[in-house]
């Protein structure tokens, strides 16, 4: 196994259940920069972003269960409840595909740009010139906050190239916006 690909999954625990890549790598120190030719440090998303995840799936489906089995079933008869059974099946196919998704999304600070990856069937790098940076936006909607979660959201000049980090620790976005509009200035200063 590679260190470093983007491609990582970890490593697995006792019972075999992968565990992250790089989700216990430490962040970068404010003042040091990444060597420009070494391999880039993946930093996998904290766990609360898939928890969070799969509790929406489970609320949103779980309701659409009940409406599914109760109104069919009350209305036309028992047998109508059984169309329950498709979103339920829907809300399993679900829980494993954010798991999936979840793994996909690194990122990692380079000397000159920010990496980002993510997708599992469609797999999409995002490069982010420190230079080309013009806002750099830390959010945190109400179900986000009471999962101790945060976004970071990165507007450049060009709005393809716009990119968003989310699911990060509050500190740990907070840091990568510090970081990020630092070395935005100091790379746009030169222009």
């Amino acid at each position: 196994m590679e260190t470093g690909s983007p491609h990582d999954t970890g490593t697995a625990d006792a019972q075999g259940t992968p565990t992250p890549a790089t989700a216990d790598v430490p962040a970068p120190d404010a003042g040091t920069e990444p060597d420009a030719g070494a391999e880039p440090v993946w930093r996998a998303l904290p766990p609360g972003l898939l928890t969070m995840r799969r509790l929406l799936l489970v609320v949103w489906l779980g309701l659409l269960t009940l409406a599914t089995a109760l109104v069919p079933g009350l209305l036309a008869g028992p047998a109508w409840g059984a169309f329950a059974v498709l979103p339920l099946a829907l809300l399993l196919w679900g829980w494993v595909m954010l798991e999936g998704n979840w793994r996909s999304w690194r990122y990692a600070e380079r000397a000159d740009d920010l990496l980002i990856s993510r997708g599992v069937l469609w797999h999409e790098e995002t490069v982010v010139p420190y230079g080309r940076m013009q806002l750099v936006e830390v959010t945190s909607g109400p179900v986000e906050r009471h999962f101790g979660l945060a976004s970071v959201q990165l507007h450049t000049a060009a709005a393809a190239t716009d990119a968003t980090i989310p699911g990060l620790d509050p500190a740990e976005a907070e840091r990568l916006r510090d970081r990020l509009t630092e070395l935005g200035e100091a790379r746009s200063a030169g222009l």
